[in-house]
């Protein structure tokens, strides 16, 4: 080990970690990135199909964005919300020309987390209701309401924000509702929120949340027609319909936004209130925001928003919005990601499906993918945990990092991604597969 890489390691002493037992072990120590591909101190490089959290769309290093942000730094290195700020305006113009529609404003925020914290308030304030519906399956964030509204085991311990129901969403793999076809668990998913709607009281209801395309939970495209209903049962009960397009949006699924997707959206409906971030630059600077349709922002045109942050439009990330956008435009990265997911990844991710009963299902948009792993295809069980675990440890031996998820493993490299890393990515998901073994010998693992 490198003298730099043990320094960093014994520097990690002090850093307290989130989402860790803080005695665990530590995590991969990164020197540098390109690309799609990171290094660590000695030297080894790294094909990133994680894109670390789901966020690095354009890649590491991306020179546009790099100098962009140095520019800028020179110039101006922090303003204050209230200011009027060039970069933050060009960055607001720059998102609200991809979203299309009739979007006119963006509140700037940190992160993912206050974006979605934002839209909940926004949604509170324009109808008077309080409740919140999401599903069981998603992320939202973690702070106060973000964490309420996440359906997966991480709001058990933080459920402090009131005014949160969770319902089901589609997912005809695990159908909760008995369902045989992607037409069907559409239809009885409706039904169901129905339900949960008429329970709740509709007239108590300030919005329904829903990540465009949920990531975390298991990268679930919604069946054509989902979105649609949704979208009825919110007009017949004057309730907003919030898009979370933290994960899904910028290239992810294909498209600048995953509601732009004939493939989820057929009908193009559009949304009260988008949220974003991630993908929006890369993380390069810590940034999201919120975007109110006019509906919703007039509303506080002569009444005060009573939500604002320090950094909200930061400057630095505001200039490295810009220089993502312009960069992922000319350079047709959005138009990369959906031609890679269609022509590579998914008939790739089949053809290896055809060979290895231990995968399940497979299921994606762009560069948006999840692997589901089964210790038996009848039954759908899920492989055990330490299955998964040896998976992604098969896959980092021969050079690639894996996002994985319960039973799953996640495919979401950088929009960025080639052909020819495609190809490497699913030698080695093919090869560490191979290794593990069969279904019936999976517990010779645990």
């Amino acid at each position: 080990m490198s003298d730099l890489a043990q320094r960093a390691r014994d520097l990690d002493r002090h850093v307290f970690h989130s989402w860790s037992a803080q005695g665990g072990a530590a995590g991969m120590t990164i020197a540098g990135g390109a690309g799609t591909r990171i290094w660590d101190y000695d030297g080894r490089e790294y094909l990133d199909f994680s894109s670390q959290l789901v966020n690095v769309n354009i890649g590491y290093g991306h020179p546009r964005v790099v100098e962009a942000i140095q520019r800028q730094a020179a110039e101006l290195a922090t303003i204050g919300p209230a200011t009027v700020n060039l970069a933050r305006g060009e960055a607001a113009e720059r998102i609200l020309e991809r979203a299309g529609g009739e979007f006119e404003k963006v509140f700037f925020t940190n992160g993912g987390a206050d974006a979605n914290e934002n839209a909940m308030r926004m949604a509170r304030l324009v109808t008077g209701r309080d409740k919140i519906l999401s599903h069981y399956r998603s992320y939202h964030g973690n702070t106060g309401a973000a964490i309420a509204a996440t359906g997966d085991w991480r709001r058990v311990p933080n459920e402090f924000s009131r005014g949160h129901v969770h319902f089901f969403g589609p997912y005809a793999y695990r159908s909760e509702f008995w369902a045989d076809s992607p037409e069907q668990e559409s239809e009885r998913a409706l039904e169901h929120l129905e339900r949960v709607v008429a329970a709740e009281g509709g007239a108590s209801i300030a919005a329904i949340l829903l990540e465009g395309i949920p990531g975390t939970a298991g990268i679930l495209v919604p069946p054509a027609g989902y979105l649609d209903g949704v979208r009825e049962i919110c007009d017949a009960n004057g309730i907003l319909l919030i898009l979370d397009e933290v994960m899904s949006g910028f290239g992810r699924a294909g498209e600048w936004f995953s509601w732009h997707s004939e493939e989820t959206n057929p009908r193009g409906i559009v949304p009260d209130i988008v949220t974003f971030a991630k993908g929006v630059n890369s993380g390069y600077v810590p940034i999201g925001g919120v975007l109110p349709a006019p509906h919703v922002a007039d509303r506080f045109s002569e009444t005060v928003f009573p939500g604002g942050l320090t950094y909200s439009g930061h400057p630095l990330a505001a200039a490295s919005i810009v220089a993502a956008l312009d960069a992922m435009t000319e350079e047709r990265i959005v138009e990369n990601a959906r031609r890679i997911g269609s022509a590579v990844i998914g008939p790739g991710l089949r053809e290896i499906a055809e060979r290895r009963p231990i995968i399940g299902d497979v299921r994606g948009l762009g560069v948006f993918w999840a692997v589901e792993l089964v210790a038996d295809r009848a039954t759908r069980e899920p492989v055990p945990d330490a299955a998964v675990a040896r998976v992604k440890a098969l896959l980092l031996d021969r050079g690639v990092i894996a996002f994985t998820a319960a039973n799953r493993i996640h495919v979401v490299p950088p929009c960025t991604v080639s052909e020819a890393e495609v190809g490497a990515f699913l030698t080695a998901l093919d090869g560490a597969l191979a290794a593990l073994g069969a279904p019936e010998h999976l517990e010779d693992h645990d």
